[in-house]
């Protein structure tokens, strides 16, 4: 389709395209950071936009680096997921791991690196918990 279109450039920015094709990929790398110095822009949003419009909410999901880590349900192992609640906050003794666990749904662990997420994921669901995370 693209082929039906014929686009009319200038002869000087048909040189300017010409000398860009002859660079090598390292050359080019440095074009593309000394125009984005010079004109004080970045090309990587805009060469992400259209994908971001095309994939929506699902992209945004892909870019995330932090996450909530939300026990929803103790299941019917209880003892099993405070224990499990313990070794993943250390920092909580067994009465507030008890209390976050009954109070479900409650956040274990916030803004935890992607890893750090789903290994406590793991060890709740391990546990008997359902887990979510966000």
């Amino acid at each position: 389709m693209a082929e039906d279109k014929e686009v009319k450039i200038s002869k000087k920015v048909s040189g300017i395209i010409e000398n860009v094709q002859k660079l090598t990929v390292m050359e080019l790398a440095e074009l593309v950071k000394a125009l984005e110095d010079t004109f004080g822009v970045s090309a990587a949003p805009m060469a992400a936009a259209p994908a971001a419009n095309a994939a929506g909410p699902v992209e945004a999901a892909e870019e995330k680096t932090e996450f909530d880590v939300v026990i929803t349900a103790a299941g019917d192992q209880k003892i099993q997921a405070i224990k499990a609640v313990r070794t993943i906050r250390n920092d909580l003794g067994l009465a507030d791991a008890k209390k976050l666990v009954e109070s479900a749904p409650a956040i274990v662990l916030e803004k935890a690196k992607k890893e750090d997420a789903e290994e406590a994921k793991q060890k709740l669901v391990a546990a008997g918990a359902t887990v979510e995370l966000k």
